[in-house]
C-alpha cells in the first residue's frame, strides 16, 4: 500500500510560471488595498473594480503554464498516494496532471452566486455586472475573501491528519487558517519545507528537513530524497 503524501502549496510554486503573488512588499495587491479587492465589503462597495481585478487574473492564467515543480509533484503520484492542498486559486496543479487537488481559497476558473453559496459554475471568461445565476442573483468569483469562512478547511484537516509525509512548498505558513494544518499531523510525521527564504527553522517541528530553494529546484531535491 502506498504511503500517503500530503503537499501544502502556496504562491511560491506558481510564481515560477509567471503568476504574480498578488501581494507586493508594501502589502498592496496590484496597487490596491487588499480589502478593496478581496473582501465582501470591497465587493459591496465597488463590484466592478473587484470583478475587473479577478478578470485580469483569469486572463493572465490562460497565458501561463505549469512549471517543473508542478510536474515533479505529478512524478511523486507514481510512488505515493499524493494529495495536494493548495492556497493557490490557479489550475496549474490540475493542468500538470495532479489528480487529487483541494483548493482552500477557491478557484479562479469558477464563479458562484452571491446569494446561494453552493451554486458554483465552471467559468473561463470575464464575470461582468449582469452575469446572473439561475435564480437571477449576480455572480462573483469563487474565491474565499478575507473575513469569509474557508469551506474546504475541514476536508483539508481530515487529509492532513492521515499524512505519512508532509511537504510544504512556496508558502510562508503565515496565513491562517491554512497555516494551522501542520498542527494536525501525527507527532513523528516527516516534514519537508521547500522555500528560498524559509520562515521556519529546524527547531520549529520534529523531523523537519528544510530545502532552501525555489520550488522547481527544491522539488528536484525532494524527488531524490523520497524516491
Amino acid at each position: 500500500m502506498k504511503k500517503k503524501l500530503v503537499i501544502l502549496s502556496g504562491a511560491g510554486i506558481s510564481a515560477e510560471s509567471g503568476i504574480n503573488t498578488f501581494r507586493d512588499e508594501n502589502g498592496l495587491w496590484e496597487g490596491h488595498d487588499i480589502y478593496e479587492v478581496a473582501s465582501p465589503q470591497g465587493f459591496t462597495n465597488n463590484p466592478k473594480l473587484v470583478l475587473d481585478f479577478y478578470n485580469q487574473r483569469r486572463r493572465q492564467l490562460s497565458k501561463v503554464f505549469p512549471n517543473q515543480a508542478h510536474f515533479n509533484l505529478v512524478e511523486l503520484e507514481k510512488s505515493f498516494n499524493t494529495h495536494i492542498i493548495t492556497q493557490n486559486v490557479d489550475d496549474l496543479h490540475e493542468r500538470s496532471g495532479s489528480t487529487k487537488v483541494l483548493h482552500l481559497h477557491g478557484e479562479l476558473l469558477k464563479a458562484r452566486s452571491t446569494k446561494i453559496e453552493h451554486l458554483i459554475y465552471d467559468w473561463n471568461n470575464d464575470i461582468t455586472i449582469g452575469d446572473l445565476c439561475e435564480y437571477n442573483f449576480q455572480l462573483r468569483p469563487h474565491i474565499v475573501w478575507f473575513g469569509e469562512a474557508v469551506p474546504m478547511l475541514e476536508k483539508a484537516i481530515e487529509i492532513t491528519k492521515k499524512a505519512d509525509i508532509l511537504v510544504i512548498i512556496g508558502t510562508s505558513m503565515q496565513v491562517y487558517p491554512a497555516a494551522s494544518l501542520v498542527d494536525y499531523i501525527q507527532t513523528n510525521t516527516p516534514i519537508y519545507f521547500i522555500d528560498p527564504k524559509p520562515a521556519v527553522n529546524k527547531n520549529d517541528f520534529k523531523n523537519l528537513t528544510i530545502i532552501n530553494d525555489v520550488a522547481s529546484k527544491g522539488t528536484e531535491k525532494l524527488l531524490d530524497l523520497l524516491l
